[in-house]
């Protein structure tokens, strides 16, 4: 089998192995691929493997070997999948990898906005200490996570890992989502709706998938219905959020802050108005990216391709499994 990744630099950019994968054909692994590199690099593909690279229609229809593509990643908006499953082509994603390290990465957003670590070790470090008359000093008012109430939208795996982690630091968790009539399955989580999650919440965390009905779902009349002490998080996805409508509200303090790792265009144009708005911490799409997270992942897309190569066709997502 000739086996291709297109993009495998996100994935292991040097501290995981591809041998699990040399044992199940010839591979040919690129760090990236551009749209214009596709054909020529894939035309031999047999297993396609790609992470962000979008495979189109037409695109597919010029790979003329190609039995089977797996996305390294849960999301696989970037394939057209209607189109593969016509050519009887079975897409595949790694479902679970990543939970623990997101939920995890929701709390280093949080208590950076809380506490502001990073904020007061700057500070430190250019000399306001030392120039200081106290012995001690805030730049900005700390706050304190017991007691206060984190609003989930969207309970799924990571929502409800970063649903525990909360009540361990004694939060009160509500939970929202759309479509759901049923309370979840979590102890101690409060499923109210959305309008009442974003009032009451002194934290809301992003957890749903984008979708026509979730796109921008955080706008301006929603924002306005948060308190103005209220921190907005997001590691899911950025166009959940209409971005302009927070740059504006960031300005105005409607809002006390907010830190998001995922963004509606990555990598962001530089003029991207949430790059110079107050209070408001961007990270890369990293929330994903421990070096654990990336070896389940890897394990699991590599465990994919050995069993469609055995004639089962596990994790697929586009009705092409058995």
């Amino acid at each position: 089998m000739n086996i291709v990744v297109l993009d495998g630099y996100t994935l292991n950019p040097g501290d995981l192995s591809w041998s699990e994968w040399e044992k199940l054909g010839r591979l040919v692994v690129y760090d990236r691929t551009s749209p214009e590199e596709i054909v020529d690099r894939a035309y031999e593909a047999e297993i396609l493997i790609t992470n962000k690279t979008p495979l189109s229609a037409d695109t597919l229809a010029r790979l003329p070997k190609l039995k089977y593509i797996g996305v390294l990643a849960t999301g696989y908006n970037v394939i057209d999948t209607e189109a593969a499953r016509q050519r009887g082509i079975p897409v595949t994603n790694v479902p679970t990898y990543g939970t623990q390290s997101v939920a995890q990465f929701v709390f280093a957003l949080l208590l950076e906005l809380s506490s502001q670590v990073g904020r007061h070790d700057e500070a430190v470090k250019q000399g306001e200490w030392s120039r200081s008359q106290d012995f001690c000093f805030t730049r900005s008012t700390l706050v304190e996570l017991s007691g206060k109430t984190m609003g989930l939208v969207g309970l799924g795996r990571i929502g409800g890992q970063t649903a525990r982690i909360a009540r361990a630091l004694d939060m009160r968790v509500l939970a929202a989502g759309s479509g759901r009539t049923t309370p979840p399955p979590h102890e101690d989580v409060e499923w109210v709706p959305l309008e009442r999650l974003l009032a009451e919440s002194d934290v809301v965390s992003l957890h749903c998938p984008l979708t026509p009905a979730t796109e921008r779902m955080i706008n301006a009349e929603r924002i306005e219905l948060m308190k103005r002490s209220a921190f907005l998080i997001n590691t899911s996805r950025g166009a959940l959020i209409d971005e302009q409508a927070l740059a504006q509200a960031l300005h105005a303090g409607r809002i006390a802050g907010a830190a998001l790792d995922v963004l509606a265009v990555e990598p962001p144009p530089a003029e991207h108005p949430l790059l110079t708005a107050p209070n408001c911490i961007i990270t890369p799409h990293i929330a994903w990216a421990t070096q654990e997270a990336r070896a389940r992942l890897m394990a699991t897309a590599v465990d994919n391709v050995r069993s469609f190569m055995n004639g089962v066709t596990v994790n697929a997502v586009n009705n092409l499994g058995g």
